[in-house]
């Protein structure tokens, strides 16, 4: 019987109800003991294997259903040896779904002020893993198939266990998921690797998966002196150390030592990199010896099994080998052609011959060369004796060398389905690109019977052989094989029939081999290669001599002198190499409680990760997945805002990454902005609060990009120190590539209140770029692009003189919107000096030569004229100079011209694009005489341009560039000389003249501004004299004076 319907069951006669909650409290019976149930996974009974690179590792049997779990508390009553947690949450207990645990801050790798090399240095681990149970992190960084991807088909390709399909729009793996692909210069988050180098992308499409800090050993060790260490450790197996200890001059004239450690174990990591003698303990003046360094640097490893390594010239070549046996210059790719109607591996081996579609598609994608006698990479073909096939395709791409196995090209053997001459080289590659003909069956991943073939890449002609072909890509790899790129478009196209679909493919294919080598089975073989070149090291490379009698690294130079004390703190943080901290990491900025109207940008869940920062790159490392999920320039990063525990990282166009850190309140948040500060250019926002006036208004004007153009006086945006030059980074919370310009301007008309998160301009007021955004602009500028876009013939918003306007056609047609006097001027002569790259999209033949630079505040740079004749090239002659002329003075003629072009054109570009400069810096109150020379130098600047275009036609006279020539005969080289220097001399002058202006402009800002100052102290006086005034009436009982 229930107890007034409350309650447990009771025993016994129940007590008569009562209303008296008292009295009914205390009438229930006490409460009974805590069961000893615990909130642990239940261990499993037998090894369950997982799909993925984690087969073979316990994991927790699946949850059943809610039913299910709430009857699970009878399992209390049977006898259990040891007690077990069946719960991961007490909330299913009640069929609701369990709260996921709060991520933990990952270890960092000691000691704490080692600089990384590169990615694979940062996920060293000391910590042994156990063989055959797959749990490696390299593999773990695949992307696991759900039964969504299983089932996934397309008219390319059908779903299969076991892979994972990619049919476009998949993005690339990012922090929180998947993002957008990056453009140029940013790299992919795969394609990272070096860190205390730059490293630069000079091309489209980015090679992805590589161990690039593999030639650490080469450069830094390799032929200078070191010392090796060798021995067999009992945790970690067999291992290898080199050191090496350096020195440099520093930034003050001083002498600065380090070392540098290489420290190898089974495992296909490596800890690569360097640490400063500041942050070692104090030693004797000629440094630590081995011992006392690797018992700060490896705490892990134990100094006692270390022997010296020989001398023999075997031991460095051996360690080169271990270390660079992931580096390959040299693939192969198999290629299959399905017909019409097929789809079966049987139907594509057995195609004899090779079709109209596919042969266009094979000529566009490499060479055909003959077999016999072929002195390149081979890829295990016949170069001898012709059994393998007579020809075979064959290309080069970015350093490496690519020979494919074509179906059609290898041996053909008639009444054999399986065709073994063929699928003996197509059957071991690891990627497969499999041609379907218009009409082709999709192809399924399941029907190739192969140990290898990983990755296969899908392609499906369109309208083959017109001039309208195009193709579309589809990708199958393996569940253990992490996802590359480059990333397919929406729909995996269409590609045109181009150079760059070429450079795509072959990108996608090189990449696809290399992620392939983290899948389970070729990560096994290169471990067991590598533990037998470690084995072999340990036990026939070593001496007697132990890490206690080895020598220390004693330099001559150092012989009488003491070592010095060090710097002080933080002189550790300006190291080369990745220092590491561990944070939890989200994707966009958190805001404080209370955040304004328009609401807090939605956060994502926090992802433990490893943060590392050098003197070039910012990298995120989750070390779980065992891969790079975000990635930055240091000179990308614009600015950061920090409390305690967090700190809000913006960079690019103003994106925002949140980092949260561990430790005392403080202290890491105040080592990563010490860092930052010596790496990048960025600074501390301001957050500003900004009420509006009484008419609604909030006193300034922003741009389309966030940059405030101005700032009205006296008004409450003044007051809390917004300035001209200044950029809004978060409007109500959100950064501004997320809200938009049209939400952005939106929320600052409509808010109640607006708080703002701002940029300060840099020391001159100019506003503050990213190196990207420099990039993007550069690409706009005129003459960086190889075809000038038209003149568009929208009118010009600010107000010019019409010899302006006349100007602005002239020297900035490739730009749809020219700078008027009110835009802001931006310095960017450093970012163009320093860099000269191709444009995002262009192929390797638009290369972008550098002239020679005749005025050093500009980049004079123009494209290759693909026409341009060679030396002693005849022009075609005029009528009256075959009456008149001579073969001798033609050739003359001909043999004149490239010097001619060469000696004037770098001057004629200069003078263009210094005009281009004073254009743009020049203000609206210009005087039209002024503007008048302007424009009639620039004029004259494009005829001579058109006309050593042409060389050999006549030079227009008009300043018309569409206009026909005028002039019916060639130049003379000593009046273009003429011409040209006298432009040069008008423009000295204008230069001076602006020079001039500039200096008169910023005196009269200067008195402005002291006018300004003055005008506020003396209104603060007269506030303070009517004050004093008022008590002083009020003192003496006089009535209060009129202050109006």
């Amino acid at each position: 019987m229930w107890a007034g319907g409350v309650g447990s069951p009771r025993r016994g006669m129940a007590p008569a109800p009562t209303d008296d909650l008292f009295a009914r409290k205390l009438r229930q019976p006490a409460r009974p003991p805590l069961t000893p149930h615990t909130f642990e996974p239940r261990p499993a009974r037998g090894p369950l294997l997982r799909s993925g690179s984690d087969a073979g590792e316990v994991r927790p049997s699946t949850p059943a259903s809610p039913r299910a779990r709430a009857h699970s508390h009878e399992d209390a009553s049977r006898p259990a040896a040891t007690p077990t947690r069946l719960f991961t949450d007490p909330l299913a207990l009640l069929g609701l779904p369990a709260e996921e645990p709060e991520p933990t801050f990952p270890p960092v790798l000691e000691p704490r002020w080692f600089a990384h090399y590169d990615v694979q240095s940062l996920l060293f681990d000391w910590a042994p893993r156990p063989r055959g149970t797959g749990s490696h992190t390299e593999a773990s960084s695949a992307t696991l198939a759900s039964p969504e991807d299983q089932t996934t088909t397309s008219d390319l390709l059908l779903g299969a266990p076991g892979f994972v399909s990619e049919l476009g729009g998949e993005g690339e793996l990012g922090l929180g998921g998947p993002v957008s692909p990056p453009v140029p210069p940013a790299l992919p988050n795969a394609a990272v690797s070096v860190l205390e180098e730059p490293q630069t992308r000079t091309t489209a499409y980015s090679l992805e998966h590589a161990d690039l800090g593999a030639g650490y050993y080469r450069k830094y060790f390799y032929g200078k002196e070191h010392q090796n260490f060798f021995g067999l450790d009992e945790a970690l197996g067999p291992v290898a150390v080199s050191l090496r200890r350096e020195e440099k001059e520093g930034s003050g004239g001083g002498t600065l030592h380090s070392y540098r450690v290489i420290v190898r174990t089974t495992q296909l990591r490596t800890l690569r990199g360097t640490i400063s003698e500041d942050a070692l303990p104090p030693g004797p003046p000629k440094g630590l010896s081995p011992k006392k360094l690797l018992e700060h640097v490896a705490p892990r490893l134990s100094p006692t099994c270390l022997r010296l390594g020989s001398a023999s010239p075997k031991v460095p070549r051996t360690l080169l080998t271990l270390d660079e046996q992931v580096l390959s210059f040299q693939r192969k790719v198999g290629i299959l052609y399905c017909r019409a109607g097929q789809g079966s591996e049987e139907e594509m081996y057995n195609n004899q011959e090779a079709g109209a579609a596919f042969t266009q598609f094979l000529t566009l994608l490499g060479d055909v060369v003959r077999l016999k006698g072929f002195e390149s990479y081979r890829a295990q073909l016949d170069t001898k004796t012709d059994s393998t096939g007579t020809h075979s395709l064959y290309t080069t791409y970015q350093d490496h060398e690519i020979m494919f196995h074509v179906s059609t090209m290898l041996p053909y053997t008639p009444n054999n389905q399986q065709q073994l001459l063929r699928k003996r080289h197509i059957g071991n590659d690891i990627v497969t690109i499999v041609f379907q003909e218009p009409g082709s069956k999709p192809f399924c991943p399941s029907t190739i019977r192969s140990h290898f073939q990983h990755v296969f890449l899908v392609v499906r002609a369109h309208a083959p052989c017109t001039p309208h072909t195009s193709y579309r890509v589809a990708v199958s790899r393996t569940q253990d094989t992490p996802a590359f790129g480059p990333a397919l478009p929406q729909g995996g196209g269409p590609f045109a029939a181009n150079a760059d679909f070429r450079a795509f493919l072959l990108a996608k294919a090189l990449n696809g081999e290399q992620a392939a080598g983290h899948a389970r089975q070729f990560h096994a073989m290169a471990t067991r290669t590598r533990q037998q070149y470690l084995q072999d090291l340990a036990t026939n490379e070593v001496t007697t001599t132990s890490l206690d009698s080895a020598s220390r690294f004693g330099l001559p130079s150092l012989g009488g002198r003491r070592r010095a004390s060090p710097r002080g703190p933080g002189a550790e943080l300006q190291a080369a190499g990745a220092l590491m901290w561990g944070v939890r990491a989200a994707p966009g900025a958190r805001v404080a409680a209370g955040a304004e109207a328009g609401g807090p940008e939605s956060v994502a869940a926090e992802v433990p990760c490893l943060l590392g920062i050098s003197a070039e790159t910012l990298v995120l490392v989750a070390p779980r997945e065992g891969r790079v999920v975000f990635n930055c320039a240091c000179r990308d990063v614009l600015a950061w805002t920090f409390s305690e525990h967090q700190l809000d990282l913006y960079h690019g166009r103003g994106e925002a990454i949140t980092l949260r850190l561990d430790g005392a309140p403080g202290q890491a948040v105040g080592e990563v902005v010490a860092r930052l500060q010596l790496v990048s250019r960025g600074c501390e926002t301001r957050e500003l609060a900004l009420p509006r006036d009484g008419q609604g208004r909030l006193g300034f004007e922003v741009d389309a990009e966030g940059f405030v153009t101005h700032v009205e006086r006296f008004t409450f945006a003044e007051t809390t120190g917004l300035r001209p030059g200044a950029r809004l980074l978060r409007v109500c919370g959100q950064t501004l590539p997320k809200l938009g310009p049209q939400a952005a301007a939106q929320m600052l008309r409509s808010a109640p209140k607006v708080c703002v998160t701002v940029l300060p301009p840099d020391e001159s007021g100019r506003p503050r770029r990213s190196f990207s955004e420099l990039y993007m602009l550069s690409l706009k500028e005129p003459g960086r692009r190889g075809n000038p876009e038209p003149v568009q013939d929208e009118p010009v918003k600010v107000v010019m003189p019409p010899p302006a306007k006349q100007l602005l056609r002239f020297c900035l047609k490739d730009s749809t919107s020219p700078p008027g006097p009110g835009d802001l001027t931006e310095e960017r002569t450093e970012f163009l000096h320093s860099h000269n790259s191709l444009s995002p999209r262009s192929s390797l033949s638009d290369e972008a030569p550098v002239l020679p630079n005749t005025t050093p505040d500009l980049l004079l740079v123009t494209t290759a004229n693909p026409a341009a004749p060679s030396t002693g090239r005849e022009t075609p002659p005029s009528p009256d100079q075959d009456q008149v002329g001579s073969p001798s003075s033609r050739e003359d003629t001909g043999d004149s011209a490239p010097e001619l072009r060469a000696s004037i054109l770098p001057r004629t570009l200069s003078l263009r694009n210094s005009i281009s400069k004073i254009m743009s810096e020049a203000g609206s109150d210009t005087l039209e005489d002024e503007w008048q020379s302007i424009s009639e130098i620039a004029s004259t600047c494009n005829i001579i341009l058109e006309s050593l275009s042409r060389e050999g036609q006549p030079i227009p006279e008009s300043g018309d560039p569409k206009g026909p020539p005028k002039c019916d005969s060639e130049p003379e080289a000593g009046n273009l000389s003429e011409k040209v220097s006298h432009l040069e001399s008008m423009l000295r002058k204008l230069q001076e003249d602006l020079q001039r202006e500039k200096a008169d402009r910023a005196a009269l800002e200067e008195e402005v501004r002291s006018l300004r100052h003055n005008n506020q102290r003396l209104l603060a006086e007269s506030e303070s004299a009517a004050t004093r005034l008022l008590l002083a009436s009020k003192q003496l009982g006089s009535p209060t004076p009129d202050l109006a």
